[in-house]
């Protein structure tokens, strides 16, 4: 976290996290019940610790999968009001990843649900259109995959 005057710069790192049916691809994402909403799996860094290795143990924790990065796909910046009206300028940096293990059971309460979606649906069910176009583009980055 780095306070600019009155405004403090966060930054974020998480992942879209696919696994391949054929031609389907599945993404694991993450829901609350109360407030409804579906989001991609990110979280802050711990102290050291490299965007990537953020991405990777975010992802760990808060799906409960076992996941490879396989690729950068974008960042997403949004403002946000924080505690005592303090502005917020977030930076989220979005890496591509397979699931290679692990079980959505384990993952950590912050979420209440953890589900596989087909990529097609996850893109009608997140909540959020910044998060909406990342998940574009890591399907397309599949696609030209399997070309």
């Amino acid at each position: 976290m780095k306070e600019n005057g009155k405004v403090v710069e966060l930054v974020s790192a998480g992942g879209v996290v696919y696994r391949r049916h054929g031609e389907r691809i599945d993404v694991a994402l993450c829901g609350r019940i109360r407030p409804k909403l579906w989001a991609l799996p990110k979280g802050t860094p711990d102290a050291g610790e490299t965007l990537e290795e953020t991405a990777l143990r975010e992802v760990n924790e808060e799906t409960g999968l076992q996941v490879s990065l396989e690729d950068t796909i974008d960042k997403i910046e949004y403002r946000f009001a924080g505690p005592d009206r303090v502005r917020c300028f977030k930076t989220v940096h979005f890496y591509l990843m397979s699931s290679n293990g692990g079980s959505m059971d384990d993952h950590d309460p912050e979420f209440d649900l953890v589900r596989w979606f087909d990529s097609e649906d996850a893109l009608a069910t997140l909540s959020y259109q910044n998060e909406r176009n990342i998940l574009s583009k890591a399907r397309q980055m599949v696609l030209d995959q399997g070309k």
